[in-house]
């Protein structure tokens, strides 16, 4: 599939433009009556397009009662005796930076008419991961699956190096590489032992078959090697996970200069 690249300044040029077409989006769906499925990845990459997603959304009166955040993966509790994910009050939780970093944001302005509403906000069911993907197609799919890489092994969500590519949403043991990337991700784990071995996790055939359009989003210096990596690649390298974006429909690279500059001055 064509992958198409768009070059930004810097991560809030990139939020900017991003968020418009999202935000387009959702009015667009909101008009055709149906709902709005945006999936979101955790961490630090996406935080410029909510931000900016919740400020266009309140400048024009956008009405996100009807958005529904698809969201990736959470860790699983290491000390529980079934599959359940950390608390929500835990640092590493997804489910805490869902609300505080996404809900919240994208609401923060609206008034609860308009608001995406608690409720939807969408995680995958460590009881039954293989479910998420059936009530993600049972919606109509994902509008838009914004996605972003590890800086050290390429991982997508928890998919670390050599995952399957039509892989479904699933328990997944975290390869090292992944934990290690996490402890930027969540700088309150004093070291990689502290990260959980295990979450659940949406599978790269989750995002490639449930998604009318996959963007992968890469700024800052420590995202060169992976823009790099996801720009020489021909097809899917399965060393390296991003580069599945390859094989995605309607495919984008967004990145900005310093991603492409990487440690250079």
């Amino acid at each position: 599939m064509t992958v198409r690249h768009r070059r930004f300044g810097t991560p809030l040029e990139l939020g900017a433009a991003a968020a418009a077409e999202i935000a387009a989006g959702i009015a667009g769906s909101r008009a055709a009556g149906r709902p709005y499925l945006l999936g979101c990845p955790g961490g630090r990459t996406p935080k410029p397009i909510y931000a900016e997603l919740g400020r266009i959304c309140d400048r024009d009166g956008i009405d996100c009662s009807g958005v529904v955040l698809v969201m990736m993966d959470d860790y699983l509790d290491p000390d529980s005796a079934t599959p359940e994910p950390v608390s929500r009050d835990a640092h590493n939780s997804c489910r805490r930076f869902a609300e505080q970093e996404i809900r919240l944001v994208i609401n923060r302005g609206l008034p609860a008419w308009r608001a995406v509403a608690g409720e939807s906000v969408w995680f995958p069911d460590p009881l039954d991961p293989p479910a998420y993907d059936g009530r993600i197609a049972d919606a109509g799919g994902v509008d838009v699956f914004i996605a972003a890489s590890g800086a050290s092994d390429g991982h997508v969500a928890f998919c670390g190096p050599e995952s399957d590519l039509d892989g479904a949403s699933a328990i997944v043991e975290l390869a090292p590489s992944t934990r290690a990337d996490n402890l930027v991700t969540f700088p309150e784990f004093a070291s990689v032992g502290e990260v959980p071995t295990h979450g659940v996790s949406v599978g790269l055939g989750t995002i490639r078959s449930l998604s009318r359009s996959v963007w992968l989003v890469l700024h800052g210096a420590d995202k060169a090697e992976s823009l790099r990596r996801v720009l020489a690649a021909a097809g899917h390298d399965p060393a390296w996970p991003a580069t599945f974006i390859h094989e995605c429909p309607g495919a984008v690279v967004w990145s900005d200069a310093g991603a492409e500059r990487g440690g250079a001055p």
